[in-house]
């Protein structure tokens, strides 16, 4: 059916954020799909350029073979040459970045600056009791319940400020993660779609 008075959005850049077991896997797997863009995860950022042995590969290589975290300045170099590629100008995903409050303004700065700001941050929720009873169920040594809880807790502590930055930006949708994955598609598909057709 055509918009009357209104144009469907060509791109979509977006950042997908959650709590460990709340389903963003799933979740950008059919988002992706749907909205026919790149998923951009920075865990594999990180493995592609350590494994072309690119520049900031090798700088990131020397990190993690000495059990470190890679600098925010190194991941931000990494995500925004990423975000640079060909594959990325009908839109992207971006999961697993930006964490802290330092990087998402950050990024803000160095999208705007190439005229390509963030269109929507998608936070994926579930009650605390449900995310550890679903990652209890997958038996990992990792995912036992006192560990699970810390982990929640520590994520929480990153990211309630991020949440509050991209709200305030107007940029923060909240999705129920609760439920099937159907379910929760089918919320996740409405925000986007209603976010696709620009006034």
């Amino acid at each position: 059916m055509p918009c009357t008075g209104r144009e469907r959005r060509d791109t979509m850049r977006l950042v997908f954020i959650g709590p460990p077991g709340v389903g963003k896997g799933t979740q950008s797997e059919r988002l992706v799909r749907h909205l026919g863009i790149i998923h951009l995860s920075t865990g594999e950022m990180l493995r592609i350029a350590c494994a072309e042995q690119t520049e900031l590969g090798k700088q990131a290589d020397r990190y993690m073979d000495s059990g470190e975290l890679v600098p925010d300045e190194l991941m931000l170099n990494l995500v925004t040459d990423r975000l640079m590629a060909e594959d990325c100008k009908r839109g992207y995903l971006l999961d697993g970045f930006p964490r802290t409050l330092g990087q998402a303004e950050t990024l803000d700065q160095i999208l705007g600056s190439r005229g390509t700001p963030l269109d929507l941050v998608l936070e994926l929720t579930a009650d605390a009791d449900e995310l550890i009873r679903r990652l209890a169920a997958r038996g990992r040594k990792d995912d036992q319940p006192e560990i699970v809880r810390r982990r929640l807790e520590e994520y929480e502590r990153q990211t309630a400020p991020l949440s509050e930055y991209y709200s305030r930006r107007n940029l923060l949708r909240t999705v129920d993660g609760q439920g099937t994955p159907d379910e929760v598609f089918q919320r996740v598909k409405a925000v986007i779609d209603k976010d696709r057709v620009a006034l």
